[in-house]
């Protein structure tokens, strides 16, 4: 898995990403059926606003792919509110490096 620049530099300014908007959605400018912004300070990202379409689930799929997301990144926290058996909770979520894969050759 590759990692992605938290900054960009051109000519004599540095742009730094620190806000993220995220859409679930299967072309861009198409309708989406959920909606989250996230926002990065140094390790960390706060998840903020996630909502999903009535009926819709936000699934361990969404979960995995948001993980990634932050991978690529090389966020190593994440934190965020949710509704838990009718209670606001805030939660963090450890982000573990993406395991190596290794490729081994058999030599004779």
């Amino acid at each position: 898995m590759t990692t992605m620049p938290r900054y960009i530099e051109l000519n004599d300014w540095i742009f730094e990403v620190k806000a993220v908007r995220a859409i679930r959605t299967k072309r861009y400018g198409d309708q989406y059926s959920a909606i989250a912004n996230l926002n990065l300070t140094g390790d960390q990202i706060y998840i903020d606003g996630l909502m999903t379409r009535e009926q819709d689930k936000f699934t361990a799929r969404d979960f995995l792919t948001f993980k990634q997301f932050c991978q690529q990144l090389e966020v190593k926290q994440a934190n965020f509110d949710r509704f838990k058996q009718g209670k606001f909770v805030s939660e963090s979520v450890v982000i573990a490096a993406p395991e190596a894969s290794t490729i081994l050759q058999l030599v004779k």
